[in-house]
């Protein structure tokens, strides 16, 4: 869903906090507090409305980045900010539900993880967690400049969802109307820093009540504020009285602990946590401490001395804490991040460890057989998920435990108990799991395995070269949380540039085509195999004296080296100076395998294509001959889906029967397909040229095919023009009628019953259709890849086709086939090859 590097001690909630041993340091213009103070207000009041209404127990906003590029997390709640890191910023190109929503202005419904599958199968794959999500843009002013979305249980009822969609949305349109006042400016309401951490509203809990007081120690009076008088049962409003006042408060049993206040004040000048009790204003006994030091008047320092303090009300805390201690179970908290706020004495017994080293520790930090990434991953699945789980462990003394995990958006409440036979341990939410065979330390954390399943689930769809390196710089750059990247590969032992993005202008020019001797970082990571990581300017040029640098402060040099092959290497610039973790390193060294597999395979497949694109260029006509008194000219383009060639093809051909125009389409998107055209292409122009009539000629072509038992079918139109006559005469198999438009802009399709598609029935008729074709008529052929478009009848294409015909204009035949094939070149997914051929009769003078 920041792709800040994965950290294992991320800041807490609210104002910047110091960071953790993996995680940089904070600029001021990235923290929270950059973000104006009125425009966090509105985006904070809004988020909580936004959770409440869409029936979710966490949520974000989202803007844009400076960049343009990434979508980045101003603001979260409900979740700790470093269970959600992987979403920090996400890729405004990629196939996630945030980027979706930015990019279509639609609102995406997730209702449960079955559908995340189906839907985003990338980010299922990352996040295999059962729980729902709301995606909604938020939109100023008519653009989309904001994505609010809620993390909910999954799958409620279909009407409470649709009740919650309309709320949600309401509070979205809200959001965006005050969002207006900060978009005014071309670069406002865009963020680069880290999200701002905004705590749900929580259960209404008795809080600690704390007195203050001063107690002269010589006089033996004590002066009170309402709130200790109140703790100490005593008449509201100002307490100023011998201490015998108070004394009487205090239960016999515990007044030696109130009157060892005064032999601690004198012996150490200060009271550290003496508990006693009191009653308060019901008679009943509650638990109270008493912490102080001891102030001196007199500037010598030996004048009267007060014990100036706090009283402070533990009823609660104490006793809840007594009760659990009492247990026979282990008791533990995380806060939201994951953190240990709390643990029983049982709990230390049964992991051998000391609760002062867990406390504000990750557990599977301290405890060492806690640290396979499959325990943390049952802490992620409670938290986002906010259902109960349970996990098996095994120590090393190879007794189990059984972790039961009780969430909430708070944090996370836990419960350990040794593993009896079955039957003896309630599981909540379902069946416990099985430890893992091994344990250790672990080489990645769930973060960095969030980053090395997308990124791999991604690169299966990237097909060449280029589209490998766009998925790198699009996805890997705001992954890694870098500003600069460069993608170089490696050509006849040089390396040259395929991809970059963020460097000024010329800084690279000087690296380009530098040989695989050359010192410099980038190279020698790939030489020697072994990724290079510097966390600052200063680093760097101690190890390359000399080196051109631009602004940033961090640099990460990633071989990619596949199957032992050296494919290239993949350098991240980092804005600021940071520390590159264990777990940091091995992300981007998996990272860099998988990068470089894909380059790898697409280099392969650009050579098999290039080889392809080649023989169908040869297969298709270079130039048509010369025709008296007809204008013709064709537009080829491949599909965008795999190797990009296909069986479209178009002639034009002469004989002592007048001129052919041709066009067909073998079934295929391969080399196959190719080579069939090819072969159809030569037999067509073979029958015309013997003088056959249009339909002996389809009728051969048709057995040819068949014959070969290809197992290939095509598609054909054959129109032959007679100059002498002025009539054309069709034949069709299988292909999509020609458009015929006439000098005053009326068009129409020059339809008739055809015959079936070229190889099916060896014995198959087709008929022929004559009809005038007179000077000023233009005729056009096609096949469906320009005319098809998803979801809409095949109709609807070709009267569109009919609509350009006649209302386009243009200063040649030549400009004319451009403008018609022009939206489609634009596309960069095309499913279908497009051929179109144009002839044209030029007017009488």
């Amino acid at each position: 869903m920041p792709h800040d590097p994965p950290s294992t001690g991320p800041p807490g909630q609210g104002a910047p906090a110091p960071h953790g041993p993996n995680e940089p340091a904070a600029s001021p213009s990235s923290t929270a507090w950059s973000v104006p103070e009125e425009l966090r207000r509105s985006l904070a009041k809004a988020l909580v409305k936004a959770v409440r209404a869409g029936g979710g127990y966490g949520g974000g906003v989202y803007l844009r980045s400076a960049d343009g590029r990434s979508l980045v997390l101003v603001m979260v709640t409900g979740m700790p900010r470093s269970l959600v890191r992987s979403w920090w910023r996400v890729p405004i190109s990629g196939r996630l539900p945030a980027a979706e929503a930015f990019r279509t202005g639609r609102g995406v419904f997730l209702s449960d993880a079955g559908e995340r599958v189906r839907r985003f199968p990338q980010f299922a794959a990352a996040l295999p967690y059962p729980f729902g999500s709301v995606c909604v843009p938020v939109r100023v002013g008519g653009e989309v400049r904001a994505v609010v979305f809620v993390v909910r249980a999954a799958a409620g009822g279909a009407g409470a969802a649709g009740v919650q969609r309309r709320r949600l949305r309401a509070v979205v349109n809200r959001l965006g109307a005050a969002l207006a006042g900060y978009a005014t400016t071309g670069d406002s309401l865009r963020y680069d820093g880290e999200p701002i951490a905004v705590r749900l509203p929580g259960e209404t809990v008795t809080g600690v009540r704390v007195g203050l007081f001063q107690w002269d120690l010589e006089a033996g009076t004590i002066n009170a504020d309402g709130e200790c008088c109140a703790i100490l049962g005593v008449r509201p409003g100002e307490y100023q009285g011998p201490v015998s006042g108070v004394i009487y408060r205090v239960l016999a049993d515990d007044r030696h602990e109130l009157e060892a206040c005064v032999e601690d004040a004198d012996r150490a000048g200060r009271v550290l946590g003496r508990r006693f009790r009191v009653l308060d204003r019901g008679e009943r006994p509650r638990s109270v401490e008493l912490w102080g030091r001891v102030v001196r008047d007199g500037t010598d320092g030996a004048g009267p001395g007060r014990l100036v303090g706090v009283l402070i009300d533990v009823a609660q805390g104490a006793a809840a804490a007594e009760a659990v201690e009492r247990l026979p179970d282990g008791v533990f908290s995380l806060d939201q991040d994951g953190r240990l706020t709390y643990a029983n004495r049982r709990l230390e017994e049964l992991l051998h460890t000391v609760r002062d080293e867990l406390l504000g520790c990750y557990p599977w930090d301290v405890v060492p057989w806690l640290s396979d990434p499959a325990y943390e991953d049952r802490y992620r699945s409670a938290m986002l998920s906010q259902e109960p789980t349970s996990f098996l462990a095994r120590d090393p003394a190879g007794e189990s435990l059984v972790f039961h995990l009780f969430p909430d958006v708070h944090g996370l409440t836990g419960r350990v108990v040794p593993a009896g036979p079955p039957g003896d341990a309630e599981v909540p939410g379902g069946q416990l799991p099985e430890p893992p065979a091994g344990f250790g330390s672990a080489a990645t954390g769930p973060g960095a395995l969030y980053h090395i399943v997308h990124m791999a689930s991604v690169l299966t769809e990237a097909v060449t070269v280029g589209q490998v390196c766009d998925v790198v710089v699009d996805q890997l750059l705001p992954l890694s949380g870098g500003r600069e990247m460069a993608v170089y590969v490696v050509r006849d032992r040089r390396m040259f540039l395929a991809r970059q993005s963020g460097y000024p202008d010329g800084f690279l020019d000087e690296f380009e085509g530098v040989a695989l001797d050359a010192s410099l970082p980038g190279v020698q990571a790939l030489t020697h195999g072994v990724p290079m990581f510097f966390e600052s300017p200063r680093q760097l040029l101690a190890a390359y004296p000399g080196i051109p640098l631009d602004e940033m402060s961090a640099w990460a040099f990633v071989p990619l080296i596949a199957s032992g092959r050296q494919v290239g290497s993949c350098i991240l610039g980092f804005d600021r100076q940071r520390v590159f973790g264990a777990e940091e390193r091995a992300s981007l060294t998996a990272l860099g395998g998988l990068v470089a597999q894909a380059l790898e395979r697409a280099r392969l497949f650009d050579m098999e294509s290039a080889l392809a694109r080649g023989l169908q260029r040869g297969l298709l006509p270079r130039r048509f001959p010369e025709v008296p008194g007809m204008a013709v000219t064709a537009r080829y383009l491949p599909g965008t889906q795999g190797m990009e060639i296909g069986g479209d093809w178009y002639d034009v051909l002469t004989s002592e029967r007048g001129v052919a125009l041709c066009i067909g389409d073998v079934e295929g998107h391969n080399v196959a397909a190719a080579a069939v055209m090819g072969q159809l292409r030569s037999a067509v122009a073979a029958l015309a040229g013997a003088g056959l009539p249009p339909q002996e000629v389809m009728r051969r072509v048709n057995r040819q095919l068949a014959d070969a038992e290809s197992g290939l079918f095509a598609s054909c139109c054959y129109v032959e023009w007679d100059r002498s006559s002025g009539e054309a005469t069709m034949v069709r198999a299988g292909h999509l009628p020609p458009v015929l438009c006439h000098p005053d802009g009326r068009t129409e399709v020059v339809d008739a019953p055809g015959g079936i598609l070229l190889g099916v029935l060896p014995d198959a008729e087709y008929p022929a259709l004559t009809f005038p074709f007179a000077p000023g008529d233009l005729l056009a052929l096609y096949t469906d890849g320009l005319v098809e478009e998803p979801g809409e009848d095949v109709e609807h294409g070709i009267d569109a086709l009919r609509t350009r015909l006649a209302h386009t204009a243009a200063a040649s035949l030549d400009e004319l086939a451009d403008r018609l094939v022009g939206e489609a070149r634009r596309a960069t997914d095309r499913p279908d090859d497009i051929a179109l051929l144009l002839a044209l009769l030029p007017p009488r003078p």
